[in-house]
């Protein structure tokens, strides 16, 4: 896709972001201050780094429906080694996101050394983490402290935390890793056609694995800033957050069938999201709402997302691609 076509794409989703903040400071007299501004900021770093890694997963053609789970995992290893075993936080850190590395691993593991559907390994996957998180805790929310808040600090007045800063440069990498790297290039080419790649004489099945690595350690990651902005490890920690991260994506362009997507994009997508969710709480949405309203807008990007395949003459099903189908490009006749 050409350059100027991502400008374009960027610019209509930055007016639908102005729409919005301009909708809901018509209708809020609290919206449009810094106040808003700076919580919506420090609240996006898990969606933001979850919906990178879904992006990079996307792409190759696949689908990871366990990162909310890997993330509540990876988030209850760093409380047990913090409260129990006594770690330092950057340890502690570290282990959470080799825990979520390890788990990415598995998941691409099966999917391209043993052919099994992504739909079918990341939903095991999921089960098995949260399993994992509700053994590891004993089904216990544990209170870290101060020893783990020092990334939702306001760094030199400016408002924004750490966590916010450091989702910033984990997107700008993502983004550089597509557009300016031979892998990143790979990649789309594996999610556009994995039989025309693998004729190419380029082995799909590393792009895919480390697509998938990189997914379970954004999920890792973002476990540290979740629990730093919680304060505490819960396992229950990012239930939903899949389709959240999904969501984002689709918003962002990023195509359900592979082959098309940025993560610059999908940081828009995920700016949107929180927006229209902090724009319906400050003018009293009830939660059913909320929920009714943020549903409809991701059935609307997936209808987009839809339209433009059709355009593009692809049609080949999605469900197909779910079951590990990623090796025939169906064309209109």
């Amino acid at each position: 896709m050409g350059k100027a076509t991502w400008i374009r794409e960027y610019v209509a989703l930055a007016l639908i972001l102005v729409a919005l903040v301009l909708l809901f400071g018509s209708l809020s007299g609290r919206f449009l201050t810094a106040t808003t501004f700076g919580a919506i900021a420090n609240r996006i770093p898990t969606l933001a780094l979850a919906a990178t890694g879904m992006t990079l997963v996307l792409i190759v053609g696949g689908i990871d429906l366990s990162i909310g789970s890997v993330l509540g995992l990876s988030g209850a290893m760093l409380g047990v080694a913090l409260v129990n075993w006594h770690w330092p936080f950057a340890v502690c850190a570290a282990l959470a996101v080799g825990v979520g590395l390890i788990a990415g691993l598995a998941n691409g593991s099966l999917i391209v050394g043993l052919k099994v559907p992504p739909f079918i390994v990341t939903l095991g996957m999921m089960e098995m983490a949260r399993g994992a998180a509700y053994l590891v805790t004993n089904s216990q929310t544990k209170y870290l402290g101060a020893a783990v808040e020092g990334l939702e600090r306001p760094l030199g007045g400016t408002g924004l935390s750490g966590s916010f800063l450091l989702a910033l440069l984990v997107v700008a990498l993502a983004q550089m890793l597509l557009s300016g790297s031979v892998l990143g290039r790979w990649m789309f080419a594996t999610g556009s056609n994995e039989t025309a790649t693998r004729h190419s004489g380029i082995d799909p099945r590393p792009i895919k694995l480390t697509a998938y690595a990189l997914t379970g350690a954004a999920a890792g990651l973002g476990a540290v800033c979740y629990t730093s902005r919680l304060g505490a490890s819960d396992p229950n920690a990012g239930a939903g957050l899949e389709l959240s991260a999904i969501a984002a994506a689709v918003i962002g362009g990023t195509s359900l069938l592979g082959g098309r997507g940025s993560v610059i994009n999908t940081f828009f997508g995920v700016l949107i999201i929180a927006t229209l969710e902090a724009g319906l709480a400050q003018v009293g949405a009830s939660e059913p709402v909320k929920r009714l309203v943020t549903g409809a807008v991701i059935v609307l990007a997936v209808l987009a997302d839809a339209w433009r395949q059709r355009a593009a003459g692809n049609t080949f099903p999605l469900w197909m691609r779910l079951m590990g189908r990623t090796d025939v490009t169906a064309k209109r006749p």
